[in-house]
């Protein structure tokens, strides 16, 4: 599926293009200054060294639009797309000393995202032609959540909560900080936010077991084991109805090798914090065209 930064996005990655570039340019570019020419123009392709799922791509114009108001960008490829190795995803023309001063800044967050995009896109390749959707977690790096997050999406996986607004989430913490036990936690939440989505973390399946019954609408299974999880889905029941009640998530210890068995339990979520903390940023340059 194709994707494009919407217009939040993209003033947070305006934001961040200005930061990104005073922190690598600082009170100027030595060598390009002393070297290049801010009238003369050149080109550079974005080419993708290695297979996988771009992501990030209207960055390009955020970073050399500063750089140089007159800068061009031509895409030939759109965030979601799945690239082969050796791959032109775009152009960048632009004066000289913009060119290059630019590079290493727009590089960084599209290679960033792409991997995380890529990854994204492997774990859901591994259940396809199950039920469940592959989602994210808070494991983000702090200021680019929702640049990490959009990656995910660009790569074909979900969303889990943006952050500890818009979600609630009752995890063991909460209970042994509060006092409470998980069923007067959830009742507590179903009160004070009646219309907000709650999950409640089990670490056992008779805790899985409780929160089903006390009307969570999400139950993570954290840390169990294959039985078990068989075991919380016979429990939580078949059909629409008792899906549209629970659903039932898997979380912990969940790799590419092992997914597919996770899926095949009958959950509907499986969540991933690798995709976010562990992905490895895609290779990709941007190199001078030479005429």
């Amino acid at each position: 599926m194709r994707h494009y930064m919407d217009d939040t996005l993209q003033m947070l990655a305006g934001q961040l293009a200005a930061l990104a570039l005073q922190e690598d340019l600082g009170p100027g570019d030595l060598t390009g200054n002393a070297l290049l020419s801010d009238t003369a123009t050149a080109s550079a392709e974005l080419k993708v060294k290695r297979d996988g799922v771009i992501a990030g791509l209207q960055w390009l114009e955020l970073v050399f639009g500063r750089l140089d108001p007159a800068a061009q960008v031509q895409y030939e490829a759109v965030d979601g797309d799945r690239l082969r190795a050796g791959t032109i995803a775009a152009r960048v023309t632009c004066h000289q000393r913009a060119l290059v001063a630019g590079e290493r800044t727009s590089l960084n967050l599209i290679q960033r995202l792409s991997g995380i995009a890529t990854l994204s896109a492997r774990f859901m390749d591994a259940i396809e032609g199950t039920r469940c959707m592959i989602f994210d977690t808070r494991k983000t790096t702090p200021g680019l959540r929702a640049f990490e997050k959009y990656a995910v999406r660009c790569g074909g996986a979900a969303n889990h909560r943006m952050g500890l607004y818009d979600e609630m989430m009752i995890k063991e913490n909460h209970l042994y900080l509060s006092g409470l036990s998980l069923k007067e936690a959830i009742a507590r939440l179903r009160k004070a936010h009646p219309d907000t989505r709650l999950t409640a973390e089990a670490e056992s399946l008779d805790e899985a077991r409780l929160a089903i019954d006390s009307g969570a609408n999400i139950v993570l299974l954290d840390d169990f084991s294959l039985d078990d999880i068989r075991a919380a889905v016979k429990y939580r029941g078949p059909g629409d109805e008792a899906i549209k009640r629970t659903q039932l998530e898997v979380s912990g210890g969940v790799t590419l090798e092992n997914v597919r068995q996770y899926a095949e339990t009958g959950v509907e979520r499986i969540s991933v914090g690798a995709l976010t903390h562990s992905a490895m940023a895609l290779d990709i340059s941007l190199k001078v065209v030479r005429t």
